[in-house]
């Protein structure tokens, strides 16, 4: 039944169907996308092999820096961002 699955003429009437349904201004476009999506990837993924295999066989203490400590006197919550400064002059 499946034995001639795909033969060039089935890849004509697909390549047609996109062209019909994308419109040629969009092919473009998407090859381009898809392309630099693929570049991406493909960095990433050489990126994570390097990252697991250290260079020179070294070893370093902390592979990520440590971030400062944040105090709670750094901290602003939403409702003390929008409150007004307090008036110095006296109420009566």
């Amino acid at each position: 039944m499946l034995r001639n699955g795909l033969e060039p003429w089935h890849l004509i009437v697909v390549a047609i169907v996109v062209i019909v349904l994308f419109g040629s201004k969009k092919l473009p476009e998407a090859a381009r996308g898809l392309g630099k999506s693929m570049r991406i990837l493909k960095s990433e993924a050489k990126a994570m092999k390097n990252d697991d295999t250290p260079a020179g066989g070294t070893t370093t203490a902390s592979a990520t820096p440590t971030p400062e400590a944040i105090t709670p006197t750094d901290v602003v919550t939403a409702t003390e961002a929008q409150q007004p400064a307090p008036a110095t002059g006296s109420v009566k």
